[in-house]
């Protein structure tokens, strides 16, 4: 099961209490205060980790609460600190606090494996009554509980981490192309939406090049506003270099083509100018089914305006497939060039 949007509740753990005690020894009368000092409770920790790609996990296990500190102890023994909890979530996750009213507040995003956020910290332990002496109080009765540890609401997002996008109308072959190019298997079926959750392939080419491709349910006309499956996974397109655009000329869908390519363009911008304006290439895809060769010329044509690149394939026999993913790796290398040389924004 693919999930990525989960509410989870953190709670980080108590501090102990300090400890009121008196030395009490034979031969040492008036021995004096000896409370030890509680320990710190556990904190809690989110981790980026290579080892996740869903948030499934966390939907069944919603709670995480770190343990509290132990209490001081007689003899100036201080309490044990509590171990912090460690939660391992996918790389590409990002952390919202979650506010009584609904709002969220973005906290952090874990794009990077190893990244460690604190989201609640565990409070501090108490004081023993040792602490509180002075010459005028030699025997003081005051100690401090510990204080209390921080609980939070939180929302995770996950946006996948890929090189490429497939973008494109239901049963435009995504699927299709992406089991041609990589091990990834996901569901092909003659119907539209077979696509019910994002795939990621992973693409070996020669020379030892590989890049990570994404597939996500396809997109329709009002997408941007909810309508079919594919709005709820743009996002995991957010992070990717390149978009490949698939776009059926077969005839079988009973769709112009011309109107689909325009129809996800649409789509694209009205969801975010940003995801827009990404490297792109258009792929006329199932040439194998293809009718009325007309198809495909008009396609290039309205392609060609839009200056974008342009490649014919059919991704059942691999027919220019190859052609496609070479397209696909200049581009991905001229976006990270362009990403290196990009000037840093400046910091308020």
């Amino acid at each position: 099961m693919f999930v990525d949007e989960v509410d989870i509740h953190v709670a980080a753990g108590d501090g102990g209490s300090g400890c009121l005690s008196f030395r009490r020894e034979k031969y040492v009368p008036r021995g004096g205060p000896d409370g030890g000092d509680g320990g710190a409770g556990g904190s809690v920790f989110l981790t980026a980790t290579a080892h996740r790609n869903t948030l499934v996990d966390f939907r069944f296990h919603p709670e995480f609460e770190a343990k509290r500190g132990k209490h001081g102890e007689g003899s100036n023994c201080s309490g044990h600190r509590a171990d912090d909890l460690d939660i391992d979530v996918p790389v590409g996750t990002l952390v919202f606090e979650r506010h009584e009213d609904g709002s969220l507040t973005l906290l952090a995003d874990l794009a990077e494996s190893g990244q460690r956020l604190l989201v609640a910290k565990g409070g501090r332990g108490g004081l023993g009554n040792a602490h509180f002496a002075t010459s005028t109080n030699r025997a003081p009765r005051k100690f401090q509980p510990g204080e209390e540890g921080e609980i939070r609401d939180l929302r995770l997002q996950l946006k996948l981490l890929a090189d490429v996008g497939l973008v494109g109308f239901p049963n435009a072959g995504k699927s299709t192309l992406i089991a041609r190019v990589s091990a990834a298997r996901p569901k092909i079926a003659a119907y539209p939406f077979t696509t019910l959750t994002p795939h990621l392939g992973v693409v070996s080419m020669s020379d030892s090049r590989s890049f990570v491709i994404a597939d996500v349910p396809g997109l329709i006309e009002g997408a941007h506003e909810g309508h079919g499956l594919g709005h709820r996974f743009l996002r995991h397109l957010e992070r990717t270099k390149v978009l490949i655009h698939l776009v059926d000329v077969s005839g079988a869908s009973g769709r112009d083509p011309v109107e689909d390519f325009e129809t996800v363009q649409r789509e694209l911008v009205l969801f975010d100018a940003e995801l827009a304006r990404k490297p792109q290439l258009v792929a006329a895809n199932k040439l194998d089914a293809l009718d009325e060769p007309e198809r495909v010329s008009r396609l290039k044509a309205r392609v060609a305006e839009a200056g974008l690149p342009f490649c014919e394939i059919s991704g059942v026999t691999g027919v220019g497939v190859d052609r496609l993913l070479e397209a696909a790796w200049a581009a991905i290398a001229a976006a990270a060039a362009a990403a290196e040389t990009a000037p840093a924004d400046l910091q308020a």
